[in-house]
């Protein structure tokens, strides 16, 4: 009964075995787990699985296969909860929208500490307490041009803080390239040269050699030819940034196939005192920024990735990250990776016609030096032949 799910894996590009598949069947037939999918969930992928940088891909498999399949065999499932929250969301007019107070960053928080010693019940549709579906700054699921968001979902990307635990995903450096355009244009970006050790037959100098000693074989090598630029990538991940997911596989993917020497980091919206390689373990395995600015050379290409779309609180002011407590305002750290890199280009998955609406977006462009440039071919061209120069 499980082989079109071991085939819907291998559809999905996770590298699953007989061999794998197997164990599972046998723990199964073990009954090593409760009856659950939930259960049967954790036990699939901790016998399938080898590499956790697979664990997307799976979990994306694992719900194209079995969903809906819990309640087709639970009789007592309801409307779903996250529908009852919401039942009070409004959708305001442009000209409601206008007419929301906004408090400025350092009253939202006092505002927000006031509230939380008032405040005693659940509330709901209200534009004071923290809520949901209202007009209020503060709670989820309402209307509100800044506010900050405390559990549940966010959506309209409005807020300037947010309280909840958050979880990002990696991006795929192994997804298959839908246009092999973006290789192309990353291709502007190579230098070689022939360095290391001397383990490559050199066939021209060998022949020459050969005849000029009597046709004796005397084998001549030499170094590897080897694309000689550096490339450190910082991506933008979670947010707004999921609406990007697609194209920023496709450039990341790219990337790593055509630089050998390529590193890469994780932000959130901003670059702050830490970067992150890996989205799972990004809270217990921080890489302090300074480090990664002292590790690099200067003539390192330094290429961001991301939207810029976020409150201008985490550019410009001090504890404005949507996430935790930064010491010194975003746009500083943008600043020192652009001194410290001065061949340095941000690739903006954004449309390039919105970026006039984004106050950000212009923030982040000042700081860059207007070096950003649109994810799209042609932005992709005019990044590199700036970076190659």
């Amino acid at each position: 009964m499980l082989i079109d799910f071991f085939f819907a894996l291998r559809n999905a590009k996770v590298p699953v075995t007989i061999r794998e598949f197997l164990l599972l069947l046998e723990a199964l037939e073990k009954q090593v787990i409760a009856p659950s999918l939930d259960a049967f969930y954790y036990l699939a992928r901790l016998t399938l699985v080898k590499d956790e940088a697979h664990f997307d891909k799976f979990d994306r498999a694992f719900g194209a296969y079995f969903k809906g399949i819990e309640a087709v065999f639970d009789d007592k499932a309801g409307i779903p909860l996250d529908w009852l929250v919401k039942r009070l969301e409004r959708e305001l007019t442009p000209e409601q929208k206008a007419a929301l107070q906004k408090f400025g960053y350092d009253k939202l928080m006092d505002r927000l500490r006031q509230l939380l010693e008032e405040q005693k019940e659940r509330h709901e549709g209200g534009s004071k307490w923290i809520g949901t579906g209202g007009t209020s700054p503060f709670g989820h699921g309402g209307t509100n041009p800044e506010g900050i968001r405390i559990g549940g979902e966010g959506g309209k990307r409005s807020a300037v803080k947010v309280w909840d635990q958050r979880s990002y995903r990696d991006y795929d450096g192994d997804r298959e390239l839908g246009i092999r355009n973006v290789k192309v244009a990353l291709r502007r970006l190579r230098r070689f040269a022939r360095h290391g050790a001397a383990d490559e037959l050199a066939l021209d100098d060998t022949i020459r050699s050969t005849a000029n000693n009597a046709g004796w074989l005397d084998i001549r090598m030499q170094p590897e030819r080897r694309n000689r630029i550096k490339v450190l990538m910082l991506l933008d991940v979670g947010g707004s940034m999921d609406d990007h997911v697609e194209r920023t596989e496709e450039l990341f993917s790219a990337a790593k196939s055509e630089f050998k020497h390529m590193d890469f980091f994780y932000f959130h919206n901003c670059v702050y005192d830490y970067l992150w390689k890996n989205n799972r373990r990004r809270h217990a395995e921080r890489f302090p920024t300074w480090d990664v600015l002292r590790t690099y050379p200067p003539d390192t290409r330094l290429i961001f990735v991301g939207d810029a779309t976020m409150s201008p609180y985490e550019i410009v002011a001090p504890h404005g990250s949507v996430e935790y407590d930064n010491d010194e305002p975003g746009g500083e750290w943008l600043a020192r990776f652009c001194a410290a890199f001065p061949k340095c280009a941000w690739l903006n998955p954004e449309p390039e016609h919105l970026w006039q609406y984004r106050q950000s977006i212009a923030i982040v462009r000042q700081i860059v030096g207007e070096r950003m440039f649109p994810l799209t071919m042609d932005g992709l061209e005019r990044a590199m032949r700036l970076l190659s120069k």
